[in-house]
């Protein structure tokens, strides 16, 4: 009995971080994993079946399921942002948190604060308002802009590479993080030594998005 807990641990963690190290994913039917990335003839991609800039959040639910949270987040000196959040994708054995941002108007984004059902301060400072029910039809109208996905295991720079392959440019931060970048894929893999990684996709064409605060930073 002593050893069946290490043991356990041990097969939960290869079970966890096989997604990423294990065999080519075109061999065993899984869709859905975060460096399957469709970039498509207009110049968009498509992750987790969404296609940045062209899918709204009610087509999200409709392919990803409806197990999930809708609600503005609002970090100190921005105006906010429309989210939807998976706190359980799944695809074959890779387990991840996925977080949808929507494009939305000003004015509606500050009626769906003023409605909101239930309002959070979170540990990062940051104000979460769950939305109202009877702001979900207009939310689920949003195009779907940026995705974030939080993997469940850590990552490191050779899983990065088999995955992902190599990167346009790779630039380091004081603070333990590494920006891999991929603008061709619209995408920014988080490396993060004292915390998670996270993966950020946005079309090709909006780069900048992830970009131009890496230079803002190092201003």
């Amino acid at each position: 009995m002593r050893r069946f807990l290490p043991t356990f641990l041990l097969i939960t963690l290869v079970l966890a971080i096989y997604p990423f190290i294990g065999k080519d994913d075109k061999t065993d039917g899984v869709t859905g994993l975060p460096w399957q990335i469709e970039v498509l003839p207009d110049g968009s991609t498509r992750v987790f079946g969404v296609t940045l800039g062209h899918t709204t959040l009610a087509d999200a639910v409709a392919h990803l399921g409806n197990d999930m949270e809708l609600a503005v987040m609002v970090a100190k000196g921005e105006a906010g942002s429309l989210e939807m959040y998976y706190g359980q994708y799944r695809a074959g054995l890779l387990s991840a948190r996925l977080i949808l941002a929507a494009e939305l108007d000003a004015d509606s984004i500050n009626s769906m604060r003023e409605n909101a059902a239930e309002k959070e301060v979170l540990g990062t400072g940051a104000r979460k308002y769950l939305l109202n029910r009877d702001d979900h039809a207009q939310a689920f109208s949003a195009v779907i802009q940026t995705i974030a996905c939080v993997p469940a295991v850590n990552l490191d720079h050779d899983i990065i590479i088999k995955r992902f392959g190599e990167p346009a440019e790779v630039i380091h931060k004081d603070n333990g993080v590494t920006h891999y970048l991929y603008p061709a894929k619209g995408l920014d893999v988080i490396l993060n030594e004292d915390g998670k990684e996270v993966l950020q996709y946005v079309a090709p064409g909006e780069f900048k998005r992830l970009r131009e605060p890496l230079d803002q930073q190092s201003g």
